[in-house]
C-alpha cells in the first residue's frame, strides 16, 4: 500500500461526531444486533435524519418516552405507554397517535417484546416513520441509546496510532510512521488482547475526566501491517478480537531514537509524563524500540505496572526506600 487509510491527522479536531447527519437507517445498521432490533414499518424513512438537540438546550433529549407534548427525535413505547394506548377508545387512540406522528419523530421503538397494533403500523407506514421493535426492556434501551448517542454529539479528536484494550484497559500506541505500531498491535491481538482502532482513533470526553475512544466507521475491523497490507481482524481472529470503544487510560509512545534514553534520570521511573487530551491528563510512557526487544511483553509489563501505580504502589519509590534503609544499616 502506498498510503495508509486515514480519516484525520495527528490531533485532528473533528467537532461533533455527527458532522455527517446520522440517519435512522444508519442507527439501525450500527445497533440492531446489540439491541435485537427488528423493523416493523416505515422502511422508506430509513434516510430520515436524526436531529441532535442544541448544546445550549440540555432539557431537550434525543431519546425519551413516547410523548406528543414533548416530541423527541427517538421515542420509546414501553409497557406504560403501551398500556395507556390500549386503554383509549378507538377515536381517542387514533387522535393521540395522529398527534405523535404529526411531530415527525425520526424513529419509534417498541420495547419489552410488545406487539404493535394495526393503527400504529399503518400510521408509521403512511408517514414513512421508522417503527422498530425489540424484546429488551425500555430502560435498558434508553440507557444504551443515550450513552451511544451522547458520544456522537460530543466534540472529538482524532489521534494517530493504534488503540487497543490490553489487560482490560484502553491503551493508545503512538509513534512516528515506521515505528512498528501495527506489527506490535498484531502481536498483542495474537496474545489475546483486542483491537479498537488502527491508524486514526477517535476520542471524545463523555463525562468529566473520562476520555472514550472508538474507531471511525470506515476503518472498523481493519489493521494495516507493512508487507501484508490491509488485514480484516474480525475475519481472521473472530469477534472477540475487537472492541467497539474503551476508556483511554494509558498512552505508550514508541521511540526509535536512543537519545531520549541516554539520560540516567529516566532509568528509575521510565520517563513517565502526562498528555492533555481534551482537558484530561492521560499518563504517557515512552518505550524505546530496538532490535531484539520483545515489545509485546514490554507493553503488557507497562500496563501491569500502570495498574499497580493506580492502586497506590510505585516500584521506583519502593526501590529508593529500600536503598535508603540499606544505607542506613537496616535490612533491605
Amino acid at each position: 500500500m502506498s498510503a495508509r487509510l486515514s480519516v484525520g491527522g495527528q490531533g485532528a479536531r473533528t467537532g461533533p461526531l455527527m458532522s455527517d447527519a446520522l440517519t435512522a437507517g444508519q442507527l439501525f445498521d450500527s445497533h440492531h444486533e446489540r439491541l435485537k432490533l427488528t423493523w416493523l414499518a416505515g422502511r422508506e424513512g430509513a434516510d430520515t435524519a436524526i436531529s441532535f438537540p442544541p448544546r445550549d438546550a440540555p432539557d431537550q433529549k434525543l431519546v425519551d418516552y413516547l410523548n406528543p407534548g414533548r416530541p423527541h427525535p427517538i421515542q420509546l413505547i414501553g409497557r406504560s405507554e403501551h398500556r395507556y394506548l390500549s386503554s383509549l377508545d378507538a377515536t381517542m387512540r387514533k387522535s393521540w397517535l395522529t398527534s405523535i406522528f404529526h411531530t415527525r419523530p425520526a424513529m419509534l421503538i417498541l420495547t419489552d417484546g410488545l406487539e404493535a397494533g394495526t393503527e400504529l403500523v399503518e400510521m408509521a407506514e403512511a408517514t414513512m416513520t421508522p417503527l422498530l421493535a425489540t424484546p429488551l426492556e425500555e430502560l435498558r434501551v434508553m440507557e444504551y441509546l443515550q450513552y451511544q448517542l451522547e458520544g456522537l454529539a460530543a466534540d472529538s479528536e482524532i489521534l494517530h496510532g493504534v488503540f487497543l484494550e490490553v489487560l482490560g484497559i484502553g491503551v493508545l500506541l503512538t509513534g512516528l510512521s515506521g515505528a512498528g505500531k501495527s506489527e506490535l498491535a498484531l502481536e498483542l491481538i495474537n496474545r489475546g488482547h483486542r483491537l479498537i482502532a488502527d491508524d486514526a482513533a477517535q476520542f471524545s470526553c463523555r463525562s468529566p475526566g473520562v476520555i472514550i475512544g472508538n474507531c471511525p466507521q470506515l476503518l472498523r475491523d481493519f489493521l494495516e501491517v507493512r508487507g501484508l497490507g490491509i488485514l480484516n481482524i474480525r475475519a481472521m481472529f473472530g469477534d472477540n478480537a475487537l472492541l467497539s470503544s474503551k476508556r483511554l487510560r494509558l498512552i505508550i509512545s514508541l521511540d526509535v531514537s536512543s537519545e531520549k534514553f541516554s539520560d540516567e534520570s529516566t532509568r528509575l521511573d521510565g520517563g513517565h509524563q502526562l498528555r492533555n487530551i481534551q482537558g484530561v491528563e492521560i499518563p504517557q510512557l515512552t518505550v524505546p524500540v530496538a532490535p531484539g526487544r520483545n515489545l509485546a511483553v514490554i507493553i503488557e509489563a507497562a500496563v501491569r505496572n500502570h495498574l499497580l501505580t493506580r492502586s497506590g504502589y510505585n516500584a521506583a519509590d519502593d526501590f529508593i526506600e529500600r536503598q535508603k534503609r540499606f544505607m542506613a544499616g537496616q535490612k533491605p
